[in-house]
């Protein structure tokens, strides 16, 4: 009993493992969009809001995305690619707007309201969903489907469980490598205080580089998650012009493949995501109008 027991956990064990693998550049724009959130905050709730958010990760993974996909892969297959194209287009749009921003577009929003930290780990669970979404969708996809239920779902618990615990814990020392530092720059050897002086002075240019990778992610991951699902639902176009183009330039070998096909699909979803984010800021704008005119009536 305790052999077969074993077996089974072995076969869950290697075939998490191996779908892990196909998700790994998901995790790593999971773990570059993240660390944005908690810029700005105090430094003694920076770990509180990680920790809360990837409580929430494992919420969005455990209680909707896992038992949905495995509901919908069961009986309605064909939701999924609708689902991934909606989260796509998010994803684009929330990347567009980041854009905008680093070009002074300045989105009204009050400065209290943007620090306000409910709503900032609100939208961090929100994002995570979408990549999470992603990630286990890439991970079920990847497990041979005679596997079973139950070891997929055993497998699907473990890659979820794992890719958090990764994620949120590269957060986690992220944002706290500058106090490190600080403690460091308390040493009494002059070195050592020097070097923890040198983390400090680092680290906005380190969440400037990351906030930057995390909006590229964001546009990426968009672009592909949109690019890809068009093509299993109505239209193939995008798809076969990034196919078209990919497949041109293969004889560079494949870092360049990847690099093409990463900067396409980014600016896909960058253009998508101006589209929209034009859509949705002209329409405020115009409610706006509306209910000043009827408050000044």
């Amino acid at each position: 009993m305790s052999v077969g027991l074993l077996a089974i956990v072995d076969d869950i064990l290697t075939a998490a493992l191996k779908a892990s693998a196909k998700t790994a550049g998901v995790v790593i724009d999971d773990a570059a969009v993240t660390p944005q959130y908690v810029q700005g905050l105090s430094p003694a709730r920076e770990l509180h809001v990680v920790w809360r958010i990837a409580l929430g990760s494992l919420f969005n993974k455990f209680v909707i995305i896992i038992p949905l996909a495995l509901l919908l892969s069961a009986f309605a297959p064909w939701v999924l690619p609708w689902l991934l194209i909606l989260g796509g287009t998010y994803l684009c749009f929330e990347g567009a707007e980041k854009v905008t921003e680093w070009f002074g577009a300045h989105h009204v929003v009050d400065e209290t309201e943007a620090r306000d930290e409910r709503k900032l780990i609100f939208g961090a669970i929100r994002t995570d969903l979408i990549l999470s979404t992603e990630i286990m969708l890439i991970a079920l996809a990847s497990l041979d489907p005679d596997f079973g239920i139950w070891n997929t779902l055993g497998a699907l618990v473990v890659i979820g469980l794992g890719m958090t615990v990764l994620v949120y814990g590269a957060v986690a020392m992220l944002v706290k490598i500058d106090d490190i530092g600080l403690s460091l720059m308390e040493s009494p050897q002059r070195r050592v205080r020097r070097a923890g002086a040198r983390i400090v002075r680092s680290m906005p240019a380190v969440f400037r580089v990351i906030g930057i990778i995390g909006t590229v992610a964001m546009l990426w991951v968009g672009g592909h998650l949109v690019i890809v699902n068009l093509a299993e639902t109505f239209w193939h176009g995008p798809y076969d012009a990034l196919h078209a183009v990919t497949k041109a330039v293969e004889a560079a070998g494949p870092v360049i493949t990847w690099v093409t096909d990463t900067a396409l699909s980014a600016v896909f979803g960058l253009i998508l995501g101006l589209i929209i984010a034009g859509i949705v800021f002209g329409t405020s704008r115009v409610v706006k109008r509306s209910k000043t005119q009827v408050h000044a009536a």
